[in-house]
């Protein structure tokens, strides 16, 4: 657990970006995980690295996340799958976002001291294989005509309801 600035306990937050496009949104996401206390970020599929395959520093990403990508621990990994399954015997719970069949309204969410938030492509979502890998399938009710929320926006809504 790690301390919040009140000296509260908040839980162990990692996400998993999986198949997210967008470099708008990745550096968003950076943004937000260091204003809510992420401790690493697991980057995987076709998400874009701040960190490009030639080594050199995506300026789209760190132009988002105003440098973020160099405050927060952050890993591209080969298999999303092979990361939850590790992440499980380490007694991680796996929360995925998610409008699913079996989700639960995101305020309903039941958190444990270490949490792995899998967020998916802007299109697709997650891929079924990786919503079976999850304890817990979370979705933000929608009240108006759009069925969806900007994945950014939706991670900062659900990160600020697990550190509260």
């Amino acid at each position: 657990m790690i301390s919040h600035n009140k000296g509260e306990l908040q839980p162990e937050i990692y996400l998993l970006l999986h198949n997210i496009r967008s470099t708008h949104n990745v550096g968003a996401i950076f943004r937000t995980a260091d204003a809510t206390g992420v401790k690493k970020i697991y980057i995987s599929g076709f998400t874009p690295a701040p960190i490009d395959r030639f080594g050199r520093a995506r300026q789209d990403i760190s132009k988002a996340s105003l440098g973020a990508e160099k405050t927060i621990a952050w890993e591209k990994i080969d298999s999303a799958a092979d990361l939850i399954k590790n992440l499980k015997k380490e007694k991680v719970t796996i929360l995925g976002l998610e409008q699913d069949k079996t989700s639960i309204d995101f305020r309903d969410v039941k958190i444990s001291s270490k949490n792995l938030l899998i967020l998916g492509s802007e299109v697709e979502g997650i891929a079924t294989e990786i919503l079976k890998l999850c304890d817990q399938i979370l979705e933000i009710p929608m009240h108006g005509q759009k069925e969806s929320l900007n994945v950014s926006v939706a991670t900062g809504i659900i990160l600020y309801e697990l550190i509260k």
